[in-house]
Formats: structure tokens, sequence, C-alpha cells
């Protein structure tokens, strides 16, 4: 069994050598890190496959290709972010110079998920090589071909003390949780994320939460519906709906909800035929447990469309439920599968009102043409991120940081985001020797009236 003591205090030892902090290292690191990508890609795309079925579109778009664009948008700005940012100083200290220094923090612990098992495990990896530390990567233990895979392409490429990757279950990330690492990012389930928090202020450690939540797609009256039907069944149905930031639900107005669920039928049938089990590339859900929990849901409201359900397969074909109220038990939590219930409203301040009472959401959609409603919807509604016309797309924009709020997370990532996350903004202050200032020292004759005046 790995000791993980001596495996953190490997890691710690060899980054205080300096070796990570070197900026040509990381830049090494990150090319490296793209070119095992790379050479494994057929791998992967195969272990996800029999891990959750997903296509070689899927796996491309969702996992690796998604990953190779963060490296190389990472690689063309990490010099930039690296150097040390020069700022303002205010005239009280005449003479000085002011710096921010971004330094990493150490040894990172990487928790990621089943859904994205590579994506969600290398996008924080690369943000913590940026940044200069060193990583302890847990993958889920619900994918394992892709944590085999995982494992096998990153520990046989870097150093142990440098990046690893620790295969195993609940009692792995348990017995890690207790080692004392200098940052944890964790993307998981509310209930996960509170242990994971529990278990980092014993040692006082830094954390990012990417947690999850029921997210909301609100369709209003003037909405391009077939367009945002489309959209909507995208960002709903894509990898069987279990993605943390698809839309758990949509509200729609009563006005135009007939019109909408009609376009929304279409394009499901569009996207993955009529009969979505029988497609070779329909995501399963990743284990029975989690089959279980989402075919109870099935005999809830009414089934507006699809609703079959295949146990051998793990399959559960993309449905719409209608006839649905908040004291269902489909609207507790966050559904995390292929199933959207539709409500409808006949007031939009009635929809926000419901969505405001609850728990914040990692994600917010808003289907609308009214740029009204939107700022004003934007300004109501407190969210992670979201979108405006769409779906899920905001994500791939390493332009954007992702994160949520609240029960939703703490912390965001991507692009420059995740450079930030990892590292720790040391404020430095550089005084001149030319001359001195008396003004501040306790013994300057009237130094209270001067400095009264100088603060006033």
């Amino acid at each position: 069994m790995l000791n993980y003591s001596e495996l953190l205090s490997k890691q710690r030892n060899y980054f205080q050598t300096g070796a990570t902090k070197n900026l040509a290292f990381r830049i090494k690191a990150l090319q490296k890190l793209n070119q095992v990508i790379r050479e494994g890609e057929k791998r992967l795309i195969q272990s996800l496959k029999e891990d959750l079925n997903k296509s070689e579109f899927d796996a491309y778009s969702t996992e690796i290709g998604i990953v190779l664009e963060e490296i190389r948008y990472t690689l063309k700005n990490i010099r930039s972010w690296a150097k040390p940012k020069k700022v303002k100083t205010p005239l009280t200290h005449i003479g000085a110079k002011s710096y921010i220094y971004p330094e990493p923090y150490g040894v990172a612990f990487i928790i990621a998920p089943w859904n994205y098992p590579f994506q969600l495990a290398v996008a924080p990896l690369i943000g913590a090589i940026a940044a200069g530390n060193c990583a302890v990567i847990k993958p889920s233990e619900l994918t394992p071909r892709t944590s085999l895979v995982l494992a096998e392409l990153i520990n046989s490429h870097f150093p142990e003390e440098y990046i690893a990757v620790v295969e195993g279950g609940k009692e792995t990330s348990e017995a890690l949780l207790k080692e004392n690492f200098d940052y944890i990012f964790f993307t998981g389930s509310v209930q996960v994320g509170k242990i994971i928090m529990e278990s980092a202020a014993q040692h006082l450690t830094p954390v990012t939460l990417e947690l999850g939540g029921k997210s909301p797609c609100i369709v209003h009256v003037d909405a391009n519906l077939k367009l945002a039907a489309k959209r909507i069944a995208w960002g709903k149905f894509m990898n069987a709906g279990q993605t943390c930031i698809a839309p758990d639900y949509v509200y729609v107005d009563k006005k135009v909800k007939d019109e909408f669920l009609a376009h929304l039928k279409r394009a499901v049938n569009e996207l993955y035929g009529q009969e979505p089990l029988e497609n070779l590339h329909y995501t399963k859900i990743v284990s029975e447990q989690h089959f279980n929990r989402l075919r109870s849901f099935l005999a809830e409201g009414e089934i507006f469309y699809g609703g079959k359900s295949s146990e051998e397969k793990l399959m559960i074909a993309p449905t719409v439920l209608t006839d649905i109220t908040w004291d269902y038990s489909v609207m507790e939590d966050e559904i995390f599968g292929p199933i959207l219930p539709v409500l409808e409203y006949r007031q939009l301040s009635e929809a926000v009102e419901e969505i405001r009472s609850r728990p914040k959401p990692l994600a917010f959609y808003l289907f609308t043409e009214s740029s009204d409603v939107q700022n004003r919807l934007l300004e109501q509604v407190s969210f992670g991120g979201g979108c405006i016309n769409d779906t899920v797309y905001h994500i791939a924009n390493p332009y954007l940081p992702f994160g949520g709020v609240g029960n939703s997370g703490i912390g965001a990532y991507h692009g420059k985001g995740s450079f930030n996350t990892f590292s720790h903004d040391k404020s430095i202050l550089k005084q001149t020797t030319l001359f001195d200032i008396p003004l501040r020292y306790p013994n300057f004759k009237n130094g209270l009236k001067y400095i009264k005046m100088v603060f006033k």
C-alpha cells in the first residue's frame, strides 16, 4: 500500500528545492502534459467508451479537446501571469514601490469526479502546474478504466515527487484528506464538499469546491423557441445529463409552453434519434445506484417525452416531465441525469421568487430577446455563471472564470482563473533608502497634528 505521508513528504521536499517555481520548468511540464495527452488520446477515448459509453465525438470535444485548448491558452499567457505586477502606491508612502508576486501554495490535492473523469482531473492540474505547485490527483473509482489510463499516463511520464495519480475508493480519499496538503481542489457533490471542507479546516487548508445544485433555465414569452429548445436539449442531455451545469429544470411562460414542448421533442429526436437506447453513442448512467435513483423519478408528474430505460445497459432515454411541482422528489436535489422537468409560470416574478428561495445554483440560463429582462434577472438572481440564450457553453470560454457561489461552490478556475486559484498573491512594498519620512515616528514634533492632516 502506498504510504501517503511519505508521498506528501517527497512532494514537499521537491517543492522546497524551488524547481517547480522556475518558469521554464513549468512551461516544459505543460508541453510534456500536452504531448502525453496526444499520445494517449486513443486509450483515453476507449476508456471513456468503456466507463460511460461516450462517443468519440463527446470524448474528444468535452474531455480531451477542451483540456488541450486549456494547455494551449495557458502556455500562451503564462509568462505574463507569472510576472510580478506593479501596483499603485499612495502619497503617504512616497519613495516606495508596490508589487504583487504570485507564488505557488506548495502541494495541491486534486479530487476529480466521475462525470467528466479526464477533463475534471486534468483541467485543475494545468492550473497547479502553471502556478508552480506539485500535485496529487485522486480520480474517481466509479470510472475505473479512465482512472487507470490517467494514472498510467501521468505516473509514467512525471516523477511522483512532482505529480502523482493515486487510485482507490472512498477510503483512499479519506486517508489522503488526513494529510496536510497546502491546497485542496474538489469537484463533486454538495454533500461530499462539506466533508472536504471540514477535513481542510483541520489544517486550515484553503480550498476550491466545484459543486452543483439545481441550475434553472427560464424560457420567456419572447424567446426564440425553436433555438431555445435545441440548445436546452443539447445542454441537458449531453453525457446523459451527468453534467454539473446542465439545465436541471425549465421554467417556461404558460403562453408558449405547448409550442416550446413541441420544439423540444423535435430537438431531442434530431440529436438522439427516435430510439435513444439503441443509439450506440448515447452515454450510459455511471452506476446501478445512480440508475435506480434516476429511474424512480420517472413515476412523477406526466411523461411528455421519453421515459424508457434499460437496466441491462444502465441507460435512461432523454425524458421530459410535465405537471411537476416543487413537492415532487425530482425537485428536491440536483437530478444529474437525462430527466428534464418543465414547470410553467404566468408571471416572470413567480419563477424568479421560486429560484431565489432556494440554494444558489452553479448555473443559470435565460432565453429572451428583451435586454430589460436580461438585465433585471442578472441583477436579481445569484448564481455561479451562465448564459443568455444558450446553455453550458460558457464553460468553454477561458476568459470566463468558472465556479459556484454559496451552496454551489467556493472559488473558480479556467484560464487565468486556474493560475490565480493555485497561486497566493504575495504583497511586497519596496522602500527607498535615499530618504526617510520622519512623520511616522512617535518622536516627531506635532506628529499627531500632521498625521491627521495626511489622513483627512
